[in-house]
């Protein structure tokens, strides 16, 4: 639904938006999804097609007290780093051109464990905790050419490693009220807390090669020192309508205030505040009935629109996406999840890059209501 999650979720899906939506898991809840994307990456003149994928997250939910508490945990991916740059140019003051190879891997993940709770009627609140680990790195590789091509003298290597460590929180709430007999308006806020996420940081030079192995020649800037990077603080908004089991419609919105970020030297990496929008919703033709799976299934749309902190040749890179999906019963409870992501990133202005992206989604939600309940007869 376009990312839809802070005013809505179901009790057949786990949602770790919003942590004060799991009291709507009433039954045992069990998670997870695999995604691929595909992208088309142009300047204008040249382009190039890039894939990747794996797991997206594996999550649980736990009633505690059917509809008024609920325990959830997870494992959730936060960032992602992939990309392989090659640019090239002439040396100033010199005949020489250089080839610069810039790679980039890794990301950050998150342990959570959440608790939701109804503190009146219609009200629950929520909060979560996450432990975030994983590690990004950066390798850059510089070979000078002479008029020919060929090279000369001795490839230089820099490579850097930053690895987290720490962790943080997140508070929710939610709210709904009647809008008729079968009618629902739905509530939500999440603020997310980060501050200073500490880690450490290995950085080294040598010879082609050489910096990426620890036990080789080379000079090391940074020896697994200990530090932080400055993460500002996320918020989000959002209001859904509910026609109870047949369709919903939600606007939501984030804004992350970016341009406060500091880096682990201190420097702002030249971010500017961002924000998101989400337009998505669903659809359920007839919950009841029992005898058409297309009719019992739930189909699922979203618009998202996301200002991203990047400035590049003083235009801010932008992200539109289209996203289409569903759920299919596997029997009474549990169901298969699908979906599919349709976008455009940035622009091909001012020498800059245009990504055109299709993202799948397939995983699948186990639910069991025959947890936690004494059995009365055997």
């Amino acid at each position: 639904m376009g990312g839809l999650g802070i005013s809505f979720g179901t009790g057949w899906s786990v949602n770790y938006i919003n942590p004060a939506l799991s009291t709507r898991n009433t039954i045992f809840n069990f998670q997870a999804a695999l995604n691929y994307e595909r992208i088309n990456v142009s300047s204008g003149e040249d382009s190039e097609l890039v894939d990747g994928g794996g797991l997206s997250y594996v999550l649980m939910s736990l009633p505690v007290n059917s509809g008024k508490s609920t325990i959830g945990l997870g494992i959730n991916q936060v960032t992602s780093v992939n990309y392989n740059l090659v640019v090239s140019g002439q040396v100033l003051g010199t005949d020489f051109n250089s080839l610069n190879r810039v790679e980039g891997i890794g990301g950050i993940s998150e342990a959570y464990l959440s608790y939701g709770f109804v503190v009146a009627k219609n009200l629950s609140l929520g909060v979560q905790g996450s432990y975030l680990f994983g590690s990004t790195i950066r390798t850059n590789q510089l070979t000078l050419l002479d008029e020919s091509g060929t090279p000369i003298g001795i490839s230089s290597e820099l490579y850097q490693r930053f690895s987290v460590s720490d962790f943080a929180l997140k508070g929710g709430a939610h709210y709904y009220f009647k809008a008729g007999s079968k009618n629902n308006i739905h509530l939500g806020a999440i603020y997310q807390a980060y501050g200073n996420i500490n880690g450490k940081e290995f950085a080294k030079t040598g010879n082609f090669g050489e910096a990426s192995r620890p036990d080789s020649d080379g000079n090391i800037i940074s020896d697994n020192v200990a530090g932080s990077v400055y993460i500002p603080h996320n918020i989000g908004f959002g209001v859904t309508f509910e026609k109870i089991n047949k369709f919903v419609i939600g606007l939501e919105g984030q804004y992350h205030q970016l341009s406060q970020y500091r880096g682990f030297d201190g420097g702002t990496g030249e971010l500017s505040d961002s924000f998101k929008l989400t337009l998505g919703g669903q659809l359920t033709p007839d919950f009841g009935a029992v005898d058409n799976i297309f009719k019992r299934s739930t189909y699922r749309f979203g618009i998202e629109y996301q200002q991203t902190p990047y400035i590049l040749a003083n235009i801010q890179v932008e992200d539109i996406g289209i996203n289409f999906g569903g759920s299919v019963p596997i029997n009474s409870l549990s169901l298969t999840n699908y979906a599919i992501k349709i976008g455009t990133r940035g622009t091909t202005e001012n020498g800059l890059i245009r990504e055109n992206y299709i993202n799948f989604s397939l995983g699948f939600s186990l639910n069991d209501n025959t947890w936690f309940y004494k059995r009365v007869f055997e």
